[in-house]
Order: C-alpha cells, then structure tokens, then sequence
C-alpha cells in the first residue's frame, strides 16, 4: 500500500462558491435506462452521482470553529439484493462536552411507472436516532417504496465540532460508482496533511484559491478549495483475513499540522514523540496510573508466594489482573475509572486493566512498560508523525532477561504471552515512564496449531467406532475455549460439536486443560459412523477429511488489491489409521497430493497407503506467512481450490471376491 502525504495550505471555502453539486431528483431517461453492465455487471447497486463539500465555520452560538459537511448521492438500484443501499445509516461521534449534528436530511425513491416518474419522499417520522455506545451514534432511516429499477437519492448535512480531523472522503464503498467528487475548502490559516490512499487513482484534482470566504473576529481570511474527482470506480469487494476496510479503500483523510494565530503566531498541532510521551506519561489517566505500585503492595505476597523467579512472577502478576478485573465491553488506551476503582469494583476497560497489569508487574519489581496500538479493525497507525487518535488501545510489555513478553490481561483465556489476533496490527508504540518512547513489533508469538488423530475399526456389523484425539495450541487452543465458554458448560460445546459431525455420533468424550492455558487443549471423543448394511453387498465410502474440511474456497475475488492478512502462521495436522476386516480391499482412494507456495509460504500434503489391513492417511496444511502480498493472491487461491477438490474425494473398500 502507498501513501501519498502532502503538506498543503489549505482550508475550507464557503458551500455557496462554485462547487458542482447537482440537481435534487432531477432524473433523466438515461438513468433509468442505465443498466449494470456500463460498470459491473455483478452490480446490484450503482452510485451515478456523489457529491460532498466540507468547509469550516465559525459558530458564534459556541464561540469555535465547527466543519460543516454536506453529502448528496444518487443510486441506482438494479435488483432486489441491491435493497441494502437504501438502508441508510449515517454515523456520528460523541465527545464529552458536544456531539456531531446531523441536519436537513431529505430523501426521495423515484421509479418509472406507467411512463411516469413517481416519486416516493422519506417520512421524517422514520428517522431514528441510536447511540451505540458512550463514544458513537448513529442516524439511520430506510428509504421508502424500493423496487428494481429504483433510483433513490438522499442528502444530509453534518456540523462537526473538532476540527482536527477535516472531514475525510470515501471514494471506493461496497457498490461501484460512476462520479464522485469532493470539495474540500480550508481557510490559509490552516495547514492539514493530507493523503490519497488506495488503489484508484484521482481522475482530477485542482486546487482555487477563495478570497475572503471566512470571518474570524471581524478579520477576513481566504481559503484554499481543492476539488478532487474520481470516476468509474469499482466496488470495494471485503473478504476474509483482512485488517479495517478503511485502510485499502480509496480515499482522501486529512489530519491538521499546524495553524496561524491571527496576531501572526503559530501553533503546532502535529507534535514530536517527545511531546507526545510528556503529555501520556503526564496524563492522570495514563503515566499516573501505571505509577499505581502501592494499590498492589498488600496485595503482592499473596500474589507471588508459589513463585520463584521473574516469569514466575510475571504469570503470577498476569493471572491476577485476568481474574480479578473483567472487561466492561469497551476499549481506549486511557482508564476511566483509575485502577484502584477498577480493583474494587472487578471491572474496567482495557485502559483500566492493562494499565493496572503494568502497576502491578511494576510492584513485582519487574520492568513492565505500556504499549499503544491501534486494532486490526480500527486501522493503520501513521509512522510519519505521531496521532494520538490513531491509537486506540494499550497492552502490557514485560521485559525479562532477553526476553520480552507482550500482554493483555482484558481478554480472557489467552495464555501468558499471547496478544489477541486483533492487536496484531503493525507496530506499536511502547511507553515508558523514564525512558523514550519507541516502535515495536505487533507479532503473534505462537502459531494457530491443531493436530488431530482418529483410530479407529471397521467392525463386522458396518461400523467405524474409534478415538479421535486432538491438541489445539495457541490461537486455536484460544477459540475453541472461547467456544466452551460460550457454550456455558462442556457438555454443551460437546454437544454443538456432536450436531456439526453429520452422519456421527459421540458416545464418550474428555477434554483437559481448558484453565490450563498455557497447555494444549486436549479433546478426547469416541465416536461412530455408519459404514455398510451387513445384510447386502457392500463397497464402502469414508471420507478422511471429514475432520475440518475446507468446504468453500475463503478466497473468491479475480483480483485482490489490498493483503491476506491472517495475523499469524497456521498449522493443521491430522492423521487416520482405520483397520478393516481381513476380506476387505482397497478400490479406491484420493490421490496422494504434495503442493506447495512459493518462497516457503505454506505448503499441503495428503497421502493414503493401505498395509496389513490397516487404512493409514496423513494429512498436513500450513500458512507459513502472517501475511501474504497480493500478488501471492491467485496462487493461494488455487492453492485452496486443489485442497477443496482433493477433499471431495473418498477411500472406497469393498469385499474381496
């Protein structure tokens, strides 16, 4: 992925100037005539026409500059599954002191009928207002009376009270689009970095310079308008193994640098890592926190009685935290409630209990250090210059001898060491109270491993009755205890699993360790499947990839612009020996297949040998690399497919004559 930054003096101009919006509803014949096939045949939804402008405005009511953001589209809907465009859903972020205002929302369905447009206007009694959490919200409506071949159009303003991050632009969405365009207008006083990211490329850009398109304190200002333009824009296509959507989508962000005082001062808003690492080791809920040695002091011998050297102490440290305090739900690098709170009350958010996990490994006396990051989800952090909103959540670093140990006591079930898949994500920045803050690493340190092994018998009466046993470490030791917990009790999970394992059933089964987490996970089950009818003449079909079989192919798309991105490599072993009784022979069995990607990037192997009645196969895949580049694409997906192939295949025996 590149990232093209630039330094611009920009800033917005007033929404009256020459932007090129268009006309509300003003349809033509062509629109109804347009069909999928101009763009995306696969479309079911087209956008014919999108236009934004931003500008900044200073609100007299709140004495602060405000951006105020107007959005318009027009989209063609071809086919009812292209219905999900007219779901409308219109985020907003929630701050302390104010909130974002979403105003003068109008909405229209048009459909040709009888040779006759109809249109069909929102009501705006169906305009509803949700707060997801205490940090978003969302107005959401539906667009009325939607059928094939409706075009629907709707725009909306919002007035956003920061004015740090200028409004960004989305380009690329889930369907095509024929034309879209933004106008960003941002006064002189103002400089943003701005950068163009994703595949697509601008089909124009240009840059006007606005005299006099704001007032501050009486003192006029002029603006820079940029208008950028793209067209025929193919939709953004998500698919699994893949970090936030928004870091691949074409589009244009902007993150302000720096701005001029009217008095002709200037004032940095993009700060050094020394600015940075002031402010956090500074802040009463960050450095104060993780200061917090005395909460723990009374606390520590019990903790550390069973230990006996610094790992010791450090898992002893990590399994406290993890069962004391539990996650409230949400996540932010800073602590909201302080972690002597979050010691009383047993709950916090991650702030909370990774900063009271650093206090605590610090009241050890081990070298603890806190780590910022951004999520897989929530996007990619700028290595150029620090943003401290690009982070949002913060681990635990213990530094042992040589060795360093990345930690999260907020998630539950993961063993000592293990990040969570979703804070494998780049780098972070690793902070410390006394020492320089630095980039580190986010790799997972174990792999996603399972191993399978099924003994079993054909019996005389058509049964195969055997013992399947499986170790599950790592990120896949982690899921499935996240699936016995989720379950609420073993026999449950056991059950799920029995109603998953078609044609099978389960008569006995053990698993150990599931509070052992830095063991394997080991599941023991006896199980049954219906082989032959004794009473008629047999030739036997067994599938020996009925144990996690790849059913469907993860990866679908003719091309793909942005990583694989699993987080982590993977290995899955399994290993058959079926006896058969003595007049039983081979007649036949999946080829022996041995496939590889290139540069040792994983790698699958699958064999069958039949010796002294015993049925032996062996089966191996592995995803060598965490990530793989798209030009690796197509081979992985036709590695997948000659997998998926090689798995439909049976062992097929049958009587001796």
């Amino acid at each position: 992925m590149k990232y093209i930054y630039l330094l611009l003096l920009l800033i917005i101009c007033s929404v009256k100037s020459s932007a090129q919006d268009f006309k509300f509803a003003g349809i033509s014949h062509e629109d109804i005539e347009l069909k999928n096939t101009v763009l995306d045949s696969n479309a079911n939804a087209m956008v014919l026409r999108e236009f934004g402008t931003a500008r900044m405005d200073h609100d007299e009511a709140y004495g602060k500059l405000m951006i105020d953001y107007t959005y318009h589209v027009r989209i063609k809907i071809f086919n009812k599954q292209g219905f999900e465009a007219g779901n409308v859903a219109i985020p907003q972020r929630l701050y302390s002191d104010d909130e974002d205002q979403v105003l003068d929302i109008r909405a229209v369905t048009i459909n040709y009928i009888d040779g006759q447009f109809k249109q069909s206007e929102l009501d705006p009694k169906k305009i509803f207002k949700e707060k997801r959490n205490k940090y978003s919200g969302v107005t959401k409506f539906t667009m009325p009376n939607l059928m094939d071949g409706s075009i629907i159009e709707y725009s909306y303003r919002i007035r956003i009270p920061r004015i740090f991050n200028f409004r960004s632009w989305e380009f690329q969405s889930g369907i095509p689009k024929l034309y879209s365009e933004y106008v960003a207008c941002i006064p002189g006083l103002y400089n943003y970095n701005v950068s163009l990211r994703g595949a697509q490329k601008l089909s124009s850009s240009n840059a006007e310079l606005q005299k006099e398109c704001l007032r501050l304190n009486g003192t006029p200002v002029d603006c820079s308008k940029m208008t950028y333009i793209m067209k025929n824009i193919p939709a953004f296509i998500e698919e699994d193994y893949m970090t936030a959507a928004s870091n691949f989508k074409s589009a244009i962000n902007f993150e302000l640098s720096d701005y001029h005082l009217l008095n002709g001062g200037k004032k940095s808003v993009t700060k050094t890592w020394k600015d940075v690492d002031y402010e956090l080791v500074s802040e009463n809920s960050f450095g104060s926190q993780m200061k917090k040695k005395d909460a723990f002091k009374e606390l520590m011998p019990e903790i550390l009685k069973n230990t006996t050297d610094e790992l010791s102490k450090a898992q002893a440290v990590y399994d406290f935290i993890r069962k004391n305090i539990k996650s409230n739900g949400f996540i932010g690098i800073y602590s909201e409630t302080a972690v002597k709170k979050a010691l009383e009350t047993h709950v916090g958010n991650t702030g909370d209990i990774n900063l009271s996990l650093i206090a605590a490994l610090s009241a050890a006396n081990l070298d603890a250090e806190a780590v910022i990051l951004s999520t897989r989800e929530y996007g990619e952090v700028n290595n150029l210059f620090p943003v401290i909103t690009d982070f949002n959540y913060v681990v635990a670093k213990v530094n042992i001898g040589t060795e360093s140990y990345l930690l999260d006591a907020s998630t539950p079930l993961l063993p000592f060491g293990l990040l969570p898949l979703h804070c494998i994500n780049g780098k972070g920045r690793v902070i410390n109270l006394k020492k320089p803050s630095y980039w580190y690493d986010l790799k997972a340190s174990q792999k996603d491993y399972t191993r399978y092994n099924f003994v079993a018998t054909l019996t005389k009466d058509g049964k195969i009755k055997g013992e399947l046993l499986s170790y599950s470490s790592g990120y896949a030791g982690l899921k499935k205890r996240r699936s016995i917990l989720e379950a609420s009790s073993i026999e449950e999970y056991v059950e799920k699993f029995d109603e998953k394992m078609t044609g099978i059933s389960i008569s006995k089964h053990e698993i150990q360790n599931v509070d052992s987490l830095n063991l394997p996970l080991i599941e023991k089950y006896e199980i049954e499947m219906s082989g032959y009818n004794s009473n008629s003449a047999v030739q036997v079909f067994f599938n020996p990839f009925f144990i996690d079989n790849i059913s469907k192919n993860p990866f679908n798309l003719n091309e793909r612009t942005y990583p694989v991105d699993l987080g982590t490599s993977r290995e899955t072993r399994c290993s058959i020996q079926l006896r058969v009784p003595e007049d039983f022979v081979i007649a036949d069995q999946p080829k022996d297949l041995s496939i590889g990607l290139a540069e040792n990037g994983g790698r699958y192997l699958s064999n069958t040998s039949f010796n002294d009645h015993v049925i032996n196969f062996n089966q191996l895949l592995q995803l060598n690399k965490p990530i793989y580049h798209p030009e690796e694409y197509l081979s992985l997906k036709e590695f997948y497919s000659r997998i998926i192939q090689t798995q439909k295949t049976n062992i097929v025996f049958k009587k001796a004559k």
